[in-house]
């Protein structure tokens, strides 16, 4: 995997929306955050557009102008990370168009997470690392300082990959696996199974979180790795946070998750802080991560 170059003072930090619409504050509350971190914000010309598609699906512009934005980042050897404004829907709708080999020649850091993930896929395809973590909105509402935003910077900053150490869980599976870590929104990376664009990958450590799907939708997803002989040969799970499912009930999909990998063997964690709720730490998507499960703790850490 290539390691983007790590950022200098001075350097542009591109701020996009390839999915759905943003709130203008947010944008620019972000801008602040960048220029907080010595950098230089360049926000994309339809960053802030919205747009209407079959009369139900809002997106920040239509595709042509999202995949521009995208694009002209990608394009700029002056632009060094690129920040997604939010998640949504419509990221997949850039995947068969982006120019990858250029994103390979000069890789940047790409950093969202939710709807974001199908770009983090096309990131993986390119064989480039990037961070899914939270966007414009948590660099809007929290100080730079924040977890959250002083581990992005520490990164793309070549300061240090993070380390986590997080309270057991009553489901977890001990263990120790060492491999290649991807993942990201379940419902997102499960629609790119069977593509170019695949991240579920017998022998990784795979990272799943979602939002709004009900407990049968994610049980219908993971019986389908089941049956694609996929689920059974990974080298680790982290079981992020699944939030606004009917009732809320998070025990009802750990539970359903617990009983779906019951029969292997990995380290399995669940309760990760990773997913739609405040603390969402960032995962160095493509690294060779090392999970280590245990009675009293989860330690989850990365290198290159």
């Amino acid at each position: 995997m290539i390691i983007p170059p790590f950022l200098k003072p001075g350097d542009k930090f591109a701020i996009i929306s390839p999915s759905g619409t943003v709130l203008s504050e947010r944008v620019d509350g972000a801008v602040r955050a960048i220029e907080k971190w010595g950098f230089m914000p360049v926000v994309g010309k339809y960053c802030k557009e919205e747009f209407t598609a079959y009369g139900v699906v809002s997106h920040s512009a239509p595709a042509q102008h999202r995949l521009s934005d995208l694009q002209e980042a990608l394009n700029d050897p002056q632009v060094r990370a690129i920040l997604c404004s939010r998640g949504g829907y419509g990221a997949v709708h850039l995947l068969e168009h982006l120019d990858l080999d250029q994103l390979a020649r000069d890789p940047k850091w790409l950093i969202g997470f939710s709807d974001i993930s199908a770009l983090h896929a096309a990131w993986h395809h390119a064989n480039v690392v990037s961070i899914h973590s939270p966007m414009a909105k948590h660099l809007t509402l929290y100080d730079n300082e924040n977890e959250t935003n002083h581990i992005n910077y520490n990164i793309i900053t070549g300061k240090g990959l993070p380390t986590y150490n997080e309270s057991p869980h009553i489901h977890n599976r001990n263990g120790i696996a060492t491999a290649t870590i991807t993942g990201g929104n379940l419902a997102v990376i499960m629609g790119l199974l069977a593509t170019p664009y695949n991240l579920i990958k017998p022998g990784n450590i795979l990272f799943i979180e979602d939002v709004a799907e009900q407990v049968y939708q994610v049980q219908r997803l993971l019986y389908h790795l089941k049956l694609a002989d996929i689920l059974p040969r990974l080298a680790g799970l982290i079981v992020g946070q699944f939030t606004k499912h009917r009732g809320d009930d998070t025990s009802a999909m750990y539970d359903m998750i617990h009983d779906m990998v019951a029969p292997y063997d990995y380290p399995v964690a669940f309760n990760f802080p990773i997913g739609h709720t405040q603390r969402n730490v960032p995962i160095v998507e493509g690294t060779t991560a090392t999970l280590e499960v245990s009675d009293t703790n989860v330690k989850l850490a990365f290198k290159y």
